[in-house]
């Protein structure tokens, strides 16, 4: 994901809680990169059924 497409999707993600003071456990992970493996998962990076059985 380039910088661009990345500072227009960002506004569009909601603020963690726990950013915000409200209490609750840090993500695991950065929104950029599930983004990254979402679009190379939908781009046919890994079949779907090869997990399958």
């Amino acid at each position: 994901m380039t910088d661009a497409e990345w500072a227009a999707i960002r506004p569009l993600l909601p603020v963690p809680a726990w950013f915000q003071g409200r209490g609750g456990r840090p993500e695991g992970y950065c929104h950029r990169q599930l983004l990254d493996a979402t679009r190379y998962l939908i781009a046919g990076g890994i079949p779907f059924t090869r997990g399958r059985r």
